[in-house]
């Protein structure tokens, strides 16, 4: 590349149209895609469930900017500096997710693994000896998780819930408490 200096009167248009195209190469050459990769690394997410490899999806914020999101198990280009990065569990009923802070550094990736803890549960309902169906919701606490189809499990983050199977006018509550890899079955008898 070449470089002009002029010294004494302002130069003319026609002698800046000769700077033009180093001006063009000097600028591809300084901006070019080898310096936005300077300037971004990579996230490289893994999850796992009860110790096993889960499916998961991702998401990155930087500055409260989402700057990326994807599945786990893909790596995630995203701006070099400080994430909040996302983690949650495909599948589960509560959706459960965890945040983590990584230092992202420019041309590295910077790997995020998170363990989620959960347990399978299953309600049947029995109306007279029969398998029967019935409304049931999933509680924890004051918030309600979700619903649940009579003899259909779902997974579920450990800890407490309460299970309220409704039947006509009828109402039965069920507390549960579930640990990590554990399989609850509930049986509504009406």
């Amino acid at each position: 590349m070449r470089i002009l200096i002029q010294t004494g009167s302002p130069p003319s248009w026609g002698s800046l149209r000769a700077w033009v195209p180093s001006l063009v190469v000097a600028i591809a050459v300084f901006s070019g895609p080898g310096a936005a990769e300077a300037q971004t690394g990579q996230i490289r997410c893994s999850v796992t469930e009860n110790g096993a490899p889960a499916r998961g999806t991702v998401a990155v914020e930087q500055s409260g900017r989402k700057v990326g999101s994807g599945s786990c198990g893909a790596v995630l280009s995203v701006p070099a500096g400080k994430c909040k990065v996302t983690v949650w569990l495909d599948g589960a009923l509560d959706n459960p997710s965890k945040a983590v802070n990584v230092q992202v550094v420019a041309g590295k990736a910077a790997p995020v693994a998170v363990d989620f803890q959960t347990g399978v549960l299953e309600v049947r309902v029995e109306t007279k000896g029969k398998r029967g169906t019935a409304m049931i919701t999933v509680n924890r606490g004051s918030k309600r998780i979700g619903t649940l189809g009579s003899g259909v499990a779902a997974r579920l983050s450990t800890g407490s819930y309460e299970v309220v199977v409704r039947l006509g006018g009828q109402e039965q509550r069920y507390t549960v408490d579930l640990r990590p890899g554990q399989r609850r079955l509930v049986r509504a008898q009406f």
